[in-house]
């Protein structure tokens, strides 16, 4: 009965924080502006199941897309037997499944323990491809510090989980051999059948016990150490690959947002016809364009942060990246989401002193604490971008770096009417003569 007990607070406990923070990390994406999701509810299924649950874009690159199937599905899998546990656990029995479902029991034990033999395989190599091999893309300078440790627990955490099954199934099959109480018979396991004998078959029933409880804790106790740590790491991506690749973009990837405004006016001062649609407003203050910072963002795009893996595949094969500037479009996503939480905790203080109005309550429209996003992303990296759209070709959960770029460059040079000194010849070309070059002819007299 205690140990009943003990389970339903642990349980109680740890379910109810990683709901908490799991709502926080909703209310947080929901920071950015309202985005309409369009299109092909098929093709939306589709992108889920190949890319999200199938691991489709991971296999550009088999090796690492193998070893990371194997854990994957091992993480999935491996939530069968956690289904045992929890009915163990509260209702305080063992092994509630094997007398009911016979050999088809050993048969699902045995794929856990075969597919975690080689996820152990996987974590090994990936263990070693970071801290052995040193691979240029997880040594940059924005995998330092946290999210390099961050990388290096999870396959430490696996390790665990994994000492957490073999020891539950290892000790438990060395006591079904001595006829132990409560220990109704699995079968012969895949690998606990010679692993038991082998590492636990001297020891006495009373150890055996013990080393069988602590399997089955520590089991417990890494799923919901998972659970609690996912919505801090990088790895929350294991859950949110899901609705990012469902409410990922279908449009074609160069395409690029329209905006109306800008085209009829641009238009307009071409001598070229305005067919409707929006126009500039004859204010006296004209309305910002662009973003910068999370609040004027797409919540997709703050979405899309909170998915990013950090693979570094995206950075890789940026051609800015390449050929030595500033730009890595996965800093740019861990920049949003590390300026998001920023925000959110900000808010979530109360404290006026980050008010933009001190007489309105404090939200997401009446904030300012003196910071943007142009405090994380220079302006160097965000004009290094070619819009090329390679990294969003490269991510392995459909997310778009392109886009937050195009959104910083907008406001930098619509609204604040700076950017770089050799586009801004451009821009005066264009407004003053109707041609990108500064050519005194009129724009078609070439073919006169």
């Amino acid at each position: 009965m205690i140990q009943q007990i003990v389970f339903g607070i642990v349980s109680v406990a740890a379910l109810g924080f990683a709901g908490w923070q799991f709502l926080r990390i909703r209310k947080n994406i929901m920071l950015g502006q309202p985005e309409p999701t369009l299109g092909d509810k098929g093709q939306r299924w589709k992108n889920v199941l190949l890319i999200a649950l199938g691991q489709g874009k991971m296999f550009n690159r088999w090796v690492p897309g193998v070893m990371h199937l194997f854990i994957y599905v091992a993480f999935l899998i491996t939530q069968i037997e956690l289904i045992e546990i929890f009915i163990d656990g509260f209702g305080g029995g063992h092994r509630f499944f094997a007398p009911i479902l016979g050999g088809f029991y050993t048969f699902v034990i045995s794929f856990i323990e075969g597919i975690s033999v080689l996820a152990f395989v996987g974590t090994i190599i990936f263990l070693s491809r970071r801290n052995l091999l040193k691979l240029p893309r997880f040594q940059s300078a924005e995998m330092k510090g946290w999210p390099f440790r961050d990388g290096n627990l999870i396959l430490i955490f696996e390790i665990l989980l994994l000492i957490g099954i073999f020891s539950m199934n290892g000790a438990d099959t060395v006591l079904q051999s001595m006829n132990a109480e409560h220990y109704p018979d699995t079968g012969k396991l895949l690998v606990s059948s010679w692993f038991g004998p082998a590492v636990f078959g001297n020891l006495d029933l009373g150890t055996l016990h013990v080393i069988e409880r602590f399997g089955w804790w520590l089991h417990l106790i890494m799923v919901f150490v998972f659970l609690n740590y996912l919505p801090k790491s990088k790895h929350l991506h294991l859950i949110l690959a899901f609705p990012n690749t469902w409410y990922a973009s279908l449009k074609p990837r160069g395409e690029m947002e329209n905006m109306p405004v800008i085209m009829n006016e641009v238009k307009s001062m071409m001598g070229l016809s305005v067919e409707g649609g929006e126009q500039m407003p004859i204010e006296e203050v004209l309305p910002d364009f662009g973003a910068n910072d999370i609040t004027g963002l797409s919540w997709k795009t703050l979405l899309e942060a909170y998915t990013c893996t950090e693979c570094g595949r995206c950075t890789s094969v940026c051609p800015a990246s390449i050929t030595g500037k500033k730009l890595s479009p996965r800093k740019i996503m861990m920049d949003i989401r590390d300026r998001t939480e920023e925000v959110a905790v900000r808010i979530e203080s109360g404290n006026m002193e980050y008010a933009k109005d001190k007489e309105k309550p404090l939200s997401k429209d009446n904030f300012d604490d003196g910071k943007s996003l142009f405090d994380y992303i220079s302006k160097e990296e965000i004009h290094a971008c070619t819009t090329c759209n390679a990294c969003v070709e490269a991510c392995p959960v459909l997310i778009k770096p392109v886009d937050p770029i195009l959104e910083l460059r907008r406001y930098e040079i619509l609204t604040l009417s700076e950017g770089p000194s050799d586009w801004l010849p451009l821009f005066n070309s264009i407004e003053n003569g109707g041609s990108a070059w500064a050519m005194n002819v009129e724009r078609d007299a070439w073919r006169k």
